[in-house]
């Protein structure tokens, strides 16, 4: 190549830099700045807390209900099982319950079976609620139609009774598991008897 080829050559390669700068610097000025972060959503403000009704405690709106004690509820389970082990019967289950089917105290005898926990707590639970012993409510299932052994998590074998504070049935007890229903029963008696009089 002659010198003057070279020589245009070079200043060329000079213009295509200096072109390339100024087009940098020029793009530099332009260029989109760093994405500022994403403000924070606006706080949504916690809802009002709804005040507590205050109901006036006057008979038109509060009624007035009777339990069994916790001690007097473990006095009779426990009672009620010393009945059993003094019979022989050491493999049944004893269940006191509200009204309201709710477990206030049970007492599983030693090599009592799964079931009698469920059959304990039905049969107390029937009691309770229709104010009966479970023995003579049995009596009255006719097998001809709808009746009360329909209703939900009620059990109509002998062994529940009723526990009464003046005359009204606010809990039963229930033993299950003994091989009579009558056995049952005896053992859910002597439960009910050792507390009577001592319901608060």
């Amino acid at each position: 190549m002659k010198k003057s080829q070279k020589i245009l050559a070079a200043a060329a390669a000079g213009a295509v830099l200096l072109t390339a700068g100024a087009t940098a610097v020029a793009n530099a000025g332009t260029a989109p700045m760093a994405a500022a972060p994403a403000a924070a959503p606006a706080a949504v403000p916690a809802p009002a807390a709804v005040p507590a009704a205050d109901v006036q405690p006057v008979p038109d709106n509060v009624v007035s209900q009777s339990r069994i004690s916790v001690g007097a509820s473990a006095k009779a389970v426990g009672a009620a099982l010393a009945k059993c082990q003094a019979d022989k019967l050491p493999f049944v289950t004893v269940a006191l319950v509200d009204r309201f089917g709710t477990v206030q105290a049970i007492l599983r005898g030693d090599n009592a079976a799964e079931h009698t926990i469920e059959s304990a707590k039905q049969k107390a639970y029937t009691a309770a609620a229709l104010g009966a012993p479970t023995s003579e409510l049995a009596k009255r299932i006719t097998g001809s139609g709808p009746s009360i052994a329909d209703l939900p998590g009620t059990l109509y074998l002998p062994g529940g009774v009723p526990l009464k504070v003046n005359g009204a049935s606010v809990a039963g007890i229930g033993v299950g598991g003994a091989p009579d229903g009558k056995l049952d029963e005896a053992c859910a008696v002597a439960g009910a008897e050792a507390i009577a009089g001592t319901a608060k």
